[in-house]
């Protein structure tokens, strides 16, 4: 992967859970995954229960206010895809996390595709309204169990996709687009096991990209790669960038 990653000039990065759980963010399904852990928490990415049940919503706000995304910061291999950037490699950035965090590593905005949103914003499900989640959560801290939206009263929730909820066309359509533009797709931390966002992997060998796959365990799109690696995200991010020229060394 590393000559790979020397001669290209559109890298396209997927990223998924495993690519923050060092910066102490926990996937779902994981030994220590937060679905694991606590199953009631999946009820609370459903978006069925979300909306027919106060209680699940009161739950979720609870389980906002302390996620550690608020507290948590980039790690190494955060600022590996930066490194990419950097060096003028990183054509686009299509993660499914909702941390914000590849954002907070220095990536610009306008590289990064969010198919699965944010958790840093929020949105009323009846009239689309969009605020800073902090803002939303300080209510929530005063008080409000269950805040509704400040415009017309709605359902407030995270302006991420939950299960049964539609995901968005036109980000989708950027995904599909960034992968087929690719001349090396490079897909790290994660299963890839979720459609419609593992599709980008096949929708670039497709295209003529050479795909690479880095994971911590095999993944569902392994037979698509040229090349997979199964071991630590940030040390085999680091090490490739050593090889392909890219760096002299890891940031701290």
């Amino acid at each position: 992967m590393a000559s790979w990653l020397s001669n290209a000039d559109r890298v396209v990065v997927v990223t998924g859970a495993g690519i923050s759980t060092d910066s102490g963010i926990p996937d779902y399904r994981g030994p220590q995954g937060v679905w694991t852990k606590n199953p009631k928490a999946e009820k609370m990415s459903d978006i069925s229960f979300y909306i027919s049940d106060p209680e699940v919503r009161q739950l979720a706000w609870q389980s906002r206010i302390d996620s550690p995304a608020w507290t948590a910061t980039p790690n190494r291999g955060h600022e590996a895809v930066v490194r990419l950037h950097d060096v003028g490699k990183l054509h686009a950035l299509v993660t499914q996390n909702i941390d914000g965090l590849h954002q907070k590593s220095g990536v610009p905005n306008d590289k990064v595709i969010e198919v699965h949103g944010t958790i840093r914003q929020s949105v009323c499900w009846q009239c689309g309204d969009k605020r800073d989640m902090l803002s939303v959560l300080e209510r929530v801290r005063a008080g409000e169990v269950d805040p509704p939206c400040e415009v017309c009263g709605g359902i407030l929730k995270s302006d991420t996709i939950s299960f049964g909820q539609a995901l968005i066309p036109d980000v989708i359509d950027a995904a599909m687009r960034a992968s087929e533009q690719a001349d090396v797709l490079l897909a790290i931390g994660s299963t890839l096991s979720v459609s419609p966002a593992n599709q980008v992997v096949p929708r670039a060998r497709a295209a003529g990209a050479l795909v690479g796959i880095i994971n911590g365990e095999p993944t569902a799109m392994d037979h698509y790669a040229q090349a997979t690696h199964v071991g630590d995200i940030a040390s085999s991010l680091w090490q490739l960038l050593l090889e392909a020229g890219l760096t002299t060394g890891e940031p701290f």
